[in-house]
């Protein structure tokens, strides 16, 4: 099997003619393959903050952000546990270029929750096609997160008015579609679709992040956008019960913090064994042989086997939550997500740094980039605090108090 070639780079216009993935074994196997050729030039990219467009338009060939569409749709609706894996690999060769689409599932997810069904048809046809939502959801300057300004304002004619400015918008400036968050008149919460190419609408390209580089998460402004009533989606109705639209956002990040600790480790280990010296009173001819060193490597592979396994578990989870959802079962999959999010956000963070102690002082060379996995970690790892995850696992283990459906969990 071969990944489906892409035209050049088109940024955000005509995308590329998409394979359509059959099974969640094909979305595995896309997926190692595409890493693999994104895992080449990471480093320059991050280096240079080259933005992936190429990389984007092959992903977008590939097939692979079409794999959640369900299946009476064209779909393949691979399961949560295909998804993160597809993401962990990702992750694994670019942090970047992983999170980009993170967003893109996540809204993929929004529509077959609460879309009608001909937003389902025509939006699960455009991602099929090779399109690919950003978001404009965060803001800055707000109270706390949940502090939504941005306004839809019903027209008479029953369309919409979009006013307002968003900030760390990953993927927005590689989007076809723009997924925005906003309060409607009656003060709730709804997602408008609205074109990359619409009037009024502006991205800005001043992401400056440690980390993270080439996400280009910045800020979208909102100019009195015209916005049909069919592409307006109620997202506040899904927290009015059982939802696991939280639980698979973080989900996919937990995925990549995942990705970014076990590729700070191969990356390690591989630095060890072909660039480092043995330390003199090792007494061994190889770096490699150092039992010091084998004893730190056995200690971040613990860390990474141990996130992965959360991963593993808490994608399992949202799977069974899915097929039966109460509150229980959605109760389950927050709280496993969040377990496997905590323990992912410390091992990137700590693989990433531990990275130099293991490889010694070449490993700190600028030009080696090899720091790249660290600040990738430091900036993704600091989306939402996960002290506030370890309470509602203490909360539930103490007192048998269910987390909140507030969609960051």
């Amino acid at each position: 099997m071969t990944v489906p070639a892409a035209p050049p780079p088109g940024s955000a216009g005509i995308p590329p003619a998409a394979h359509v993935v059959r099974d969640d074994a094909e979305a595995l196997a896309l997926a190692s393959r595409l890493a693999a050729e994104f895992r080449a030039g990471a480093a320059v990219r991050d280096a240079e903050r080259r933005l992936p467009h190429a990389e984007l338009d092959r992903l977008s060939a590939s097939g692979l952000l079409g794999v959640t569409v369900p299946g009476a749709y064209g779909g393949a609706g691979v399961r949560h546990t295909t998804l993160a894996r597809v993401v962990r690999i990702l992750a694994s060769a670019d942090a970047s270029l992983a999170q980009i689409p993170q967003s893109h599932f996540v809204y993929v997810n929004v529509l077959r929750a609460r879309g009608s069904e001909e937003q389902r048809r025509f939006f699960f046809g455009e991602v099929l096609a090779g399109r690919r939502l950003g978001n404009a959801q965060s803001e800055a300057g707000t109270r706390h997160v949940q502090d939504i300004r941005t306004r839809l304002t019903a027209r008479e004619d029953g369309g919409f008015l979009l006013t307002g400015e968003k900030h760390y918008s990953t993927g927005a400036l590689y989007a076809h579609w723009i997924p925005v968050l906003a309060r409607g008149d009656d003060g709730e919460l709804w997602v408008a679709y609205v074109p990359r190419s619409a009037n009024g609408v502006t991205v800005v390209d001043d992401w400056d992040g440690m980390g993270q580089r080439t996400t280009a998460s910045g800020t979208v402004r909102l100019d009195g956008v015209m916005v049909p009533a069919d592409r307006v989606v109620p997202h506040h109705l899904t927290f009015r019960g059982p939802q696991l639209h939280g639980a698979v956002a973080q989900l996919l990040h937990a995925a990549i913090d995942a990705g970014i600790a076990a590729g700070a480790l191969e990356e390690a280990a591989a630095f060890v064994r072909t660039k480092s010296r043995p330390w003199f009173e090792a007494g061994v001819e190889k770096a490699a042989d150092d039992p010091l060193l084998v004893q730190r490597f056995g200690e971040l592979s613990l860390r990474v086997r141990s996130s992965d396994a959360l991963l593993a578990e808490a994608a399992r989870a949202v799977d069974r939550a899915e097929a039966d959802l109460t509150d229980d079962s959605a109760a389950e999959a927050s709280l496993a997500v969040a377990a496997a999010k905590v323990v992912a956000a410390e091992a990137a963070v700590e693989t990433g740094s531990a990275l130099f102690e293991v490889a010694g002082t070449r490993a700190a060379l600028d030009s080696l980039n090899l720091h790249r996995h660290w600040r990738d970690a430091r900036t993704h790892t600091l989306h939402d605090p996960t002290r506030w995850k370890v309470q509602h696992l203490g909360r539930w283990a103490l007192n048998g108090t269910r987390p909140p459906r507030h969609g960051l969990l």
